[in-house]
C-alpha cells in the first residue's frame, strides 16, 4: 500500500512543464538544460527542478559512460521502474489470499456435515427467556443465506414490532435473501402494516394474506424453525427451536400449502372483494361451531369490537334475530356445513 501511494505522489509531479521538457528531449534525443530553458522560457531554477522531476520519474537516465549526459527513456520502461515492486507485492498478496481461501473452504464439507449431525442430535430446544429468544432470532436472521419463511397471525402488526423489523428486513433482502410472509386478511386494513409491506415489497419481499392461521412460525434456510410453546398462552411465551431435518421439511410443506391458498398483499392495489366475502364466510363458520365473539376475533386476527360489528352485519344480512338463527340460515343457504365440527 505504501508503494502504491508513493507511486501516486511521484506521478503527481509530472506537471505540464515537465511533460513539455520531456517531449523536447525526445525530439532532440537528449536533455540539454540550456536548450530546454530557451525553448520553454524557463529560469535556471525551473529548469533544474524539471530535470529532477523527470529523473525521479525515470523518464531521464544517464548515458552509459557519460553520467552528465541525460537521455529520455520510454514511458513503459519508466512505469516498470516505478511500480514493478508494487505489482510484485500485489501479486504476492493475491496468491496469499487465494491460498487462505482455498485452505479454509476445504473445511466446508466437514462443517456442513457436522452441522447436519448436530442438528439431528440436538433436534429441539425450549427457550424460555424472552431476551434470549430475540437474540437468537436476530442471529439467525443476520446469518440467513437463502430464504426466510414467516407466518404471522393476529392480524395487524404493532408499530413497535414493524419499526424494529424494517431496517433488519431491508438489510436481509439487500443481501439477496428471499423473504416470504403470510399475514391474516385483517392486516390489510392497518396503515402501519400496509406501509411496512409496501416498503419491503419494493426490495423484493413477497407478502400474502389468508383468513385463518394456526400459529406463528419462522423458518430460516429450511434448516431451523421457531414455534411458540403451546403450554403457555399470551404474549411473551416461550419458543421451541426445531432443527430436526424431517420435521423442518414438514413445516416447510405446511408453509407452502398455506402460501398457495393465500392472496398476494399489494398495498397500492384495490382490496379484492373475494377477501371480504371469505372473511364473512369464516365468521359464519366459526359462529356455527359455537365460538364466542372473543374466540372468533382471535382466530381471525381482529379486535372483538370489529368482530361484533361484522357479526351484526351478517346477522342482519341473513335475516336472523339471533346468532343461532344466523348459523341455521347460513347452513340452509349452503354457506356452512352443519356436519363440519372441525
Amino acid at each position: 500500500m505504501h508503494g502504491i501511494e508513493g507511486s501516486r505522489s511521484r506521478f503527481a509531479e509530472l506537471d505540464e512543464m515537465s511533460a513539455a521538457a520531456y517531449r523536447l528531449a525526445v525530439h532532440s534525443g537528449r536533455f540539454v538544460g540550456q536548450e530546454i530553458a530557451e525553448e520553454l522560457n524557463l529560469t535556471a531554477e525551473e529548469t533544474l527542478r524539471t530535470e529532477r522531476n523527470l529523473t525521479r520519474l525515470h523518464l531521464l537516465q544517464p548515458t552509459p559512460g557519460k553520467p552528465d549526459e541525460l537521455v529520455p527513456s520510454s514511458p513503459d520502461a519508466a512505469v516498470a521502474e516505478l511500480v514493478g515492486d508494487t505489482e510484485d507485492h500485489i501479486r504476492s498478496l493475491q496468491r496469499a489470499v487465494t491460498s487462505v481461501r482455498s485452505t479454509m473452504l476445504s473445511l466446508m464439507p466437514a462443517y456442513f456435515e457436522g452441522r447436519r449431525r448436530r442438528n439431528h442430535h440436538e433436534g429441539f430446544d425450549l427457550i424460555t427467556d424472552v431476551d434470549a429468544i430475540r437474540a437468537l432470532l436476530r442471529e439467525h436472521r443476520e446469518h440467513a443465506g437463502s430464504e426466510i419463511l414467516t407466518v404471522q397471525p393476529d392480524g395487524a402488526q404493532g408499530a413497535p414490532l414493524l419499526a424494529s423489523l424494517r431496517d433488519s428486513m431491508l438489510e436481509t433482502l439487500q443481501r439477496g435473501v428471499r423473504l416470504r410472509t403470510i399475514y391474516q386478511h385483517t392486516a390489510r386494513g392497518d396503515l402501519m402494516t400496509s406501509s411496512y409491506v409496501r416498503e419491503v415489497s419494493a426490495e423484493g419481499a413477497e407478502i400474502r394474506t389468508t383468513n385463518e392461521l394456526i400459529d406463528r412460525m419462522i423458518i430460516y434456510d429450511r434448516e431451523v424453525a421457531f414455534l411458540p410453546e403451546q403450554e403457555i398462552d399470551g404474549p411473551g411465551r416461550s419458543a421451541v427451536v426445531v432443527r430436526e431435518p424431517n420435521l423442518v421439511a414438514f413445516m416447510c410443506k405446511v408453509f407452502e400449502y398455506q402460501w398457495q391458498l393465500a392472496t398476494p398483499f399489494l398495498p397500492d392495489s384495490p382490496q379484492p372483494e373475494p377477501i371480504t366475502d371469505e372473511l364473512k364466510l369464516s365468521i359464519i363458520r366459526l359462529m356455527s361451531r359455537g365460538y364466542k365473539d372473543e374466540m372468533v376475533a382471535r382466530r381471525l386476527g381482529m379486535s372483538v369490537r370489529t368482530c361484533r360489528r361484522h357479526i351484526a352485519e351478517l346477522t342482519e344480512g341473513l335475516n336472523a334475530v339471533s346468532r343461532f338463527q344466523a348459523g341455521v340460515n347460513a347452513a340452509l343457504n349452503g354457506h356452512v356445513d352443519l356436519h363440519d365440527n372441525a
